[in-house]
């Protein structure tokens, strides 16, 4: 890219004076908090979005349009640590800001009541739970992570430079749909119960972990491209290569630690979301399980939490103990 040799060593100074308007995600950023702001206000009376996840979409649209116009975006390309930077904030924090915004449900509650019963079939419907499925999310956030680290990508990007643009689309689209369905509690299918949404955070540091080792143990540079642009104040290129793998396995588990504690603070702190730890799932099969010990219909619905299902769970503890213990201790 041209513009990266007519720019000055990477300072405070340089940092803090590198800004430029960057009029595309500029005018992205606004149109996107404009329309929020526009369609919880149309639907205010019947909101059920607290102001506090206002604050945060907007707040997501400014930390996007910060990251690339500032002297983050501007050197992501000259210090390759600093793309590591840009990535982390793209993929991961506006993401989270933009989810705990829940525009889907701020979009649904601005239309007409007749029409909200029919987007909500729509956005519960088959083609979109694939979409903003779990494991769709964590496969796509996976493949883009390593599929732009640890290829030839970042060397095409060099050469091209309408591929930076995308990247940084991809990132912040990948890590949509990754923290839709953990972070989120928008009315999607499927809606997994916590304790799955938390195993699946620490799945999603395998990535960021793989990643960050690779790069810590390079010994030659990964990107001869980038290393001919490389400038002369620039460090050194493994050394460049070695920081930016530290950010990604440190930082990056960092903050997917940091998601999950937050996730478990208000699982913690809330009775509604307390009772959906383990999922419909999980659920349903300590029913049919307590159901089957009192003798009654698995079929049928029953509380697990009832005076019965304790009843049944005691017993069964009972003959468990019984069939554990040693016949010759007995004897």
């Amino acid at each position: 890219m041209s513009d990266l040799r007519s720019m000055p060593p990477l300072d405070w100074v340089s940092f803090l004076g590198s800004w430029k308007l960057a009029p595309g995600w500029l005018a992205a950023s606004v149109l996107l908090a404009s329309s929020y702001i526009a369609l919880r206000l149309r639907g205010r009376k019947r909101s059920t979005v607290p102001p506090w996840r206002t604050v945060s979409f907007v707040l997501g649209c400014a930390v996007l349009w910060i990251c690339v116009s500032s002297g983050i975006g501007r050197y992501a390309m000259a210090v390759f640590w600093m793309h590591m930077v840009v990535h982390l904030l793209l993929i991961m924090v506006v993401p989270v800001l933009l989810v705990l915004g829940h525009p889907v449900t701020v979009v649904i509650e601005a239309l007409p009541v007749r029409r909200q019963s029919r987007a909500r079939l729509l956005v519960a419907s088959r083609p979109v739970g694939v979409l903003t499925h779990p494991v769709s999310g964590l496969v796509v956030y996976t493949m883009v992570i390593i599929g732009t680290h640890l290829t030839g990508f970042m060397d095409q990007m060099a050469t091209h430079a309408w591929l930076m643009p995308a990247e940084q689309i991809l990132y912040v689209a990948a890590g949509y749909l990754f923290f839709l369905p953990l972070l989120g509690e928008e009315p999607i299918r499927p809606d997994p119960g916590y304790l799955l949404r938390l195993v699946l955070f620490l799945i999603a540091m395998v990535p960021d972990t793989v990643v960050g080792i690779v790069l810590l143990q390079a010994t030659t540079d990964p990107f001869p491209v980038m290393e001919r642009q490389r400038q002369s104040w620039a460090p050194p290129a493994l050394t460049d290569i070695h920081t930016a793998g530290g950010l990604m396995w440190a930082v990056g588990d960092g903050l997917m630690m940091f998601a999950a504690v937050g996730l478990m603070i208000a699982v913690v702190t809330s009775p509604s979301r307390r009772a959906r730890m383990t999922g419909p799932w999980l659920d349903q099969v300590r029913s049919t399980v307590i159901a089957t010990e009192v003798g009654a219909d698995p079929t049928r619905p029953l509380d697990p939490d009832s005076d019965e299902a304790y009843a049944a769970y005691n017993r069964m503890l009972e003959r468990l103990s019984d069939d554990g213990r040693d016949p010759k201790v007995e004897s």
